[in-house]
């Protein structure tokens, strides 16, 4: 008979802990601030435990980095998806991502301020945004408050504001991800259409 921890049992709830401790270690102390040792004594378990799910400090931070990635990365696909469907407008399309984008940031603050803040990859994933922004703007420049701006300059400016908004405002639960998502999008995407309101 195969040997092994079972689904919900007490492995699955330390890995789980250490996971929890881990991010909130990172988020707060920072990767080369953070050791083993304080993620197994915050989570009370063995350091035999932690590697029996991690291989090492450097790899559970690499995931937890591709987790946030993934995550994010998903978001912006499933509303691309729903554009190229026709079955929202670019202005809506825009609306969505940065709702949905800002929600995830706002349930998960501490991964958020790894994967987004504080990876050696989040200027990496922070451009790769832009260029998928750039790239759907491409194809809805009638999205536009005003065709004279530079749709990278745009972008950029999109991304900067989501980046500043989060740090003043999400991370710190002073406002909601929905209201900061309309004041975005009508900053820049007014476009004689009517102001989204709170």
């Amino acid at each position: 008979m195969a040997r092994g921890r079972k689904v919900n049992s007490n492995g699955e709830r330390s890995k789980q802990l250490l996971l929890e401790k881990a991010i909130e270690l990172f988020s707060i102390n920072g990767y080369y601030e953070t050791k083993i040792s304080d993620i197994v004594t915050a989570a009370n378990v063995t350091q035999p435990t932690f590697y029996l799910y991690f291989k090492s400090k450097e790899k559970l931070f690499s995931d937890l980095n591709e987790e946030f990635k993934r995550n994010l990365l998903s978001i912006f696909s499933n509303k691309l998806e729903c554009l190229s469907k026709g079955n929202m407008t670019a202005r809506e399309f825009m609306y969505e991502f940065i709702e949905k984008a800002l929600t995830y940031f706002y349930e998960n603050p501490n991964l958020t301020k790894i994967g987004f803040f504080d990876a050696p990859n989040a200027n990496e994933l922070k451009d790769h945004i832009v260029n998928l922004f750039i790239e759907t703007m491409k194809e809805q420049r009638k999205l536009t408050i005003n065709n004279n701006i530079e749709i990278n300059t745009l972008a950029h400016s999109i991304l900067g504001s989501i980046e500043r908004l989060t740090l003043k405002y999400i991370l710190t639960k002073k406002e909601s991800p929905e209201k900061l998502a309309k004041d975005i999008l009508n900053i820049y995407f007014n476009n004689n259409q009517p102001a989204l309101t709170n």
